[in-house]
């Protein structure tokens, strides 16, 4: 189901952001938040994960029988892909290649397909923001990636990266962002420094999504959104009870839960 087709019954896809530890620095407990995911986005080393690390993700999410996606980003080791590194056109669609194509060289050698393909952190903004930038970035991910799912932002509106993958033949899948906070535009508040999520208000935002298509934003008002996948952060210190409490705030509303069918 995506997020054009999103009908009364559809059923919620829970995504998290893995592999995101770098030698012997780890952040995250991938293998405790993996039983409550559905679907998980793989560094691919830029932002996070190296090549041991990359392996050893597929295969916890294979163990757990969650699909796989890449989770490209800028080359930003120090800063966690959280800020803009003001690259050219060429230059963006050249690491989009990279990292996509190495994570799917790991999934190959496991008889395994891509999924999906999500752009991480600051990356986000600055392709959707920038056409040239967006062209670059989705002819790229066209290319390397046919036929994949493309995970982006629920509410963000139409851009060239989206027309460009879309005219590809790519299906859009939105997602909501429980453990961060919106601006009152809907944009989302990107924290340098992952902090503790808010258990109680990550619940009431899936919760308001779910019932009435809205998100709450730093002003209190309220945002329409649509989207059918739940996106969670593993860095956050208390990210297993978040996935915890959102999984169960989703059943406990009677919903149905599963990863987004690549194929209609």
């Amino acid at each position: 189901m995506t997020e054009q087709d999103r009908g009364p019954t559809w059923a919620v896809d829970i995504n998290g952001d893995l592999g995101e530890g770098y030698g012997n620095w780890e952040f995250g407990n991938d293998a405790d938040l993996m039983p409550y995911l559905t679907t998980a986005n793989i560094a691919c080393g830029f932002h996070g994960g190296d090549p041991v690390i990359m392996g050893r993700s597929i295969d916890l999410a294979v163990s757990a029988g969650v699909t796989i996606g890449a989770h490209p980003g800028f080359p930003d080791l120090t800063g966690f892909g959280r800020r803009i590194i003001p690259l050219d056109a060429e230059e963006v669609g050249a690491m989009l290649t990279y990292q996509v194509g190495a994570l799917q060289g790991f999934l190959r050698a496991r008889d395994l397909e891509l999924n999906h393909v999500k752009p991480h952190g600051a990356l986000y903004g600055y392709l959707l923001g920038d056409d040239t930038i967006g062209h670059a970035a989705a002819t790229a991910i066209a290319k390397v990636a046919p036929g994949t799912l493309i995970y982006w932002p629920a509410g963000a509106g139409d851009s060239v990266y989206k027309k460009v993958l879309e005219d590809a033949g790519h299906r859009f899948v939105g997602e909501i962002y429980p453990d961060l906070h919106y601006a009152p535009d809907g944009s989302v508040v990107i924290q340098r420094r992952k902090q503790p999520t808010d258990v109680d208000f990550a619940r009431a935002q899936v919760r308001r999504w779910l019932t009435d298509s809205v998100v709450e934003t730093q002003d209190g008002s309220l945002f329409g959104v649509g989207g059918t996948s739940i996106c969670l952060h593993s860095d956050a210190r208390n990210a297993v009870e978040v996935a915890r409490a959102l999984r169960d705030e989703v059943e406990s509303l009677g919903r149905s839960l599963a990863a987004e069918p690549r194929v209609a």
